[in-house]
């Protein structure tokens, strides 16, 4: 069952998105456009764009189409689901430099970016890249529970960013 616990770990993956409580709801948004939200009755709403949003009404039969927003249940949609959509939504809602810069991390590869050590891994790389960490000088920037804190990096990429910051 997913639970609005994912709903908020997919949204807040993804950089400089705000949460907020309006009237019960949980709202997401970036560069004060939401992209997402979970209302007072369980269900998840995503801003996408049109022919996205009709690929989702498609899928789900429980899904609203409400002008360029769908809404569903969120017993609906599985956890992996859920956080495709509400990236779509992100990207949908972003500005344009911040998804452009988001999409290239995507495809980031570990030693691909920057000075960042390869031993830190695929997710941790794209982790920073989205971030728009891409230096070693940006990571000494940053606390350990910062880096944690970003959806992909975990104890062993930071320890292994620390000793490369040490060996410098």
């Amino acid at each position: 069952m997913t639970t609005s616990a994912q709903l908020r770990k997919g949204a807040l993956s993804n950089p400089e998105v705000v949460e907020d409580d309006a009237d019960g709801a949980l709202v997401f948004t970036v560069a004060g456009k939401e992209f997402a939200s979970l209302d007072s009755d369980a269900r998840v709403r995503l801003r996408l764009r049109a022919a996205e949003a009709g690929d989702m009404a498609a899928q789900y039969e429980t899904a609203e189409r409400a002008g360029d927003f769908v809404r569903l249940p969120i017993d609906d949609i599985d956890g992996q689901a859920l956080n495709h959509w509400v990236r779509r939504a992100w990207l949908r809602c972003a500005p344009p430099e911040l998804a452009a810069r988001a999409s290239a991390a995507e495809k980031a590869g570990a030693g691909e970016v920057g000075d960042l050590p390869k031993a830190i891994g695929r997710p941790a790389t794209r982790a920073l890249a989205n971030a728009g960490v891409t230096t070693l000088d940006q990571v000494a920037g940053l606390s350990d529970s910062e880096l944690k804190g970003l959806h992909g990096v975990g104890p062993r990429a930071v320890r292994i960013l620390r000793e490369a910051l040490e060996a410098r």
